[in-house]
This record gives C-alpha cells, structure tokens and sequence, in this order.
C-alpha cells in the first residue's frame, strides 16, 4: 500500500508537470490572497500612524475644541452633527452651537483651572504661508501655529537647536518663530543651527528665528516639519482671529484623567456661560482615544478587504475545480492503470485532493507574499516601520487550504470511482 510521502510526491510531480495550467490557477489564488493580505497590512501601517499621530501628549493628555476632529473615512455626515437633546432637555441654540473658543474664554479657563496639570493655549493659523531669508524662500504650503510655552511639550515637539518661547514672547505677541526642521534647512544651506536669532519674513512680516525645531517626520502625506511656531497672541494678531482656539490639559497622573476631564467640562460649561439644560457646544478629546476612534474609522475599509478576497478566491475555487475535471478527464487512462497494478480508490482521490491543496497553499504563499509587499510600500510613503499581519496570513493558508479541500473533493471522488477497465480503454 502506498504511503501518504509517495502519494504527495506523485501529486506534486503532476502539479510540476503542469506548469501552464498549474500557474494560471495559482495567480487566480494568489490575487485574492494579495488583495486581501495587501489592504490589511496597509490598514495596520495606517493604525500605527494614527497612534503616533494623535497620541503625541501621551495617555495622560485631553483637548478643548469647539468641534470634534473629522476623523470619518466613510458614512455622511461631517462628524460635527447637532445631537438631539434628551427628553427633558431643550434644543442648543443655532448661535450657541457655532460659537468659537475665543481667546478670552481660553485665558479664563487656564487661570481659573487649578487642578494638577499642564495646560496650554492655540490657535491655528493656516496651512498656505510663505516663509522666506533673504533670496531664497519656501512653497506657499508652510503651517502656521500658535502656542504658548508649554505647546511644544504637549504636542510632542522638541528644540533642535536654540530655545523655546517664554511667557513674555507670549504676552507680547511679539513677532519671534520656531521654525520647522524642513523650513530651517531650506532657508539655510549653511545649516539648520544658523538659523538661531536671524529674521526671516513670513507673508513678508519680520520673524525672529528663537530656535529650530526637531525633525518630526510626515503624517498622512503632510510634513510636520514644515511649518513655524509662533505665539498665539501673534497668530490672533497677525494671521486674522477668525478661527477657534483650541485647550491642551495634561493631568499629572493617568489615574487623574478621568477627574481632569469632569472638572474641566464643569469649568468649562460655565466659561461658555451654558445653562444647566443646554448640551456641551465644545468637545473633550482625550489624546489616546482620538486615535482609538480614527482606528475604528477604518473597520470598513477590513470588510471591503475581505469580501474583495472572498469573492476573488470563490471565482477561483469554481476555476481550480473545473481545472482538476479536466484533469481528471485528460488523466483517465492513467487513473484506469493504477487502479489495474492494486491502486486503491481511496489512493486514487487522495493523490487528486492532494493536488488542489498543495495549488490553493502555493497560491496562499505567493499571495501573502505580494500583499504584505505591497502593504509595506504603502507603510513606506506613510514613514512607519515595517509591517506584517501575522493573523491574516494565517487565515490565508487556512482559507486556501480549506478552497483547495472544497474545489478538489468532487473532482478527487469522480476519479476514485472510475472504473479500471472503462479507464483502460478511454481514448
């Protein structure tokens, strides 16, 4: 009786012996294993970049801001709906609901907020500055942001060279910058830590450089060093007061986030002047769970993944079973002999199931191998490290051997029960 080692080698020397045949039916496999490995890997390439992203302040860090942040990938809507009120409750007013964080309730708030913390103002002043040294100069697509002291410890950014604003720059408003790692280095061929203490111009208005900040890197195809840092005072003054300050809190403690968060929302509500039964017309983002939200964001893009794969790895279980009638059509003289030397029928439907496996794995392999490629490239333009879906590439060979299993039983019956004599004399 043959073994289970000789009827897989005989099983893969007919699969070798086929190569056309066995190729296209792999490819097939492997585009849907591609597809689905692919959009995966770059959706987790996409998890870590929010986790850096948003959670720069650290666990222990929340946000004031009169909207949430628009974090939606798919669905209507802008994230920024009026909900409707409890019963019980009135409506917001229309005006209240769309009234901004101003400068004034953001200082009220951080004299009068006394609980263990850090706190910071500010308040952003666009994306489309031009920044310039004497010749040369910079696109017109530099960020302009203000802050105050403390904004470059809770947004996670650090001196490179020079030194940070104090509260005096912040008070006066007066026309001092940190500038970005990709700004300094554009504007000074001679190197970034010359920049310190020159004048650059900003939209034409003179900037004194303070310092230079370090490289942070891009996220989501916007470059984080390339932008400049003033005071807010300077912000509100010099780049329109239109827009909305925004309050940064970190708590001393992570156990005190949770209180930080309750007494900021009373605090708060009562700078905003609300009444007890109107809702919050601001939003308390805690850091961490901004990126938990902008994650789950994407579990739509995980289905659209998977129902590509399985409808890509249907099409190709129906092709890789009408491959293995054919084959089993072509091959019926050769069933018919070894049936006649003793082959039994059970050998006989092995060898051919065996087949349609061993096609859906090398399917599986090659495709787990291109969709972790070119989920990585994707993970490449977004700057994070190199990644790999450990799960899904074990779900891939499950799923492929289980196609390989289904696509082959019926083909692998039909040639167990082929008679020898009618085989022999097939034609």
């Amino acid at each position: 009786m043959m073994k289970f080692a000789d009827i897989f080698s005989l099983a893969f020397r007919t699969i070798r012996g086929n190569r056309l045949r066995t190729g296209l039916t792999v490819s097939i496999i492997a585009f849907g294993i591609m597809a689905l490995v692919g959009i995966i890997t770059a959706i987790e390439a996409m998890n870590q970049k929010f986790t850096e992203s948003f959670s720069s302040m650290g666990a222990s860090g929340f946000t004031i801001r009169y909207k949430a942040r628009n974090i939606r990938f798919g669905g209507g809507g802008d994230g920024n709906d009026m909900k409707l009120s409890k019963k019980g409750k009135k409506k917001e007013r229309t005006s209240n609901l769309d009234k901004k964080i101003s400068r004034d309730q953001a200082e009220l708030f951080l004299s009068t907020f006394d609980f263990p913390s850090v706190k910071s103002i500010s308040l952003f002043g666009g994306r489309n500055s031009i920044v310039s040294y004497e010749t040369l100069k910079t696109s017109p697509n530099v960020m302009v942001q203000g802050g105050d002291e403390n904004f470059l410890a809770l947004n996670g950014f650090t001196i490179e060279t020079g030194r940070n604003m104090n509260s005096i720059d912040v008070q006066t408003g007066r026309n001092v910058c940190l500038l970005g790692f990709d700004v300094a280095n554009k504007l000074f061929k001679q190197g970034y830590r010359s920049a310190v203490n020159k004048v650059v111009r900003v939209n034409s208005i003179p900037y004194r450089v303070l310092g230079v900040l370090e490289s942070k890197g891009s996220s989501f195809g916007f470059s984080r060093d390339n932008m400049i840092v003033t005071s807010y005072n300077n912000v509100y003054r010099n780049f329109g007061g239109a827009g909305s300050f925004n309050i940064a809190i970190q708590a001393s403690q992570i156990e005190l986030v949770p209180a930080a968060m309750g007494e900021a929302e009373s605090l708060f509500r009562s700078v905003r002047r609300l009444h007890t039964t109107e809702e919050n017309n601001f939003v308390i983002d805690r850091s961490d769970s901004i990126a938990e939200k902008a994650m789950n964001s994407l579990g739509f893009l995980t289905i659209s993944a998977t129902v590509i794969g399985l409808i890509t790895l249907i099409g190709a279980a129906i092709g890789l079973m009408n491959i293995m009638l054919v084959s089993v059509s072509e091959r019926t003289r050769e069933v018919g002999l070894i049936k006649a030397i003793g082959g039994k029928r059970k050998m006989v439907s092995r060898q051919f199931l065996l087949e349609a496996i061993i096609i859906s794995v090398l399917g599986a392999l090659f495709g787990i191998l291109l969709g972790v490629a070119v989920g990585n490239l994707f993970a490449l333009v977004l700057g994070t490290g190199f990644v790999i879906p450990w799960n899904w590439v074990f779900y891939g060979i499950f799923i492929c051997t289980l196609v390989g299993l289904l696509a082959g039983l019926y083909p692998a019956r039909k040639a167990g029960k082929l008679n020898p004599i009618e085989a022999l004399r097939y034609e």
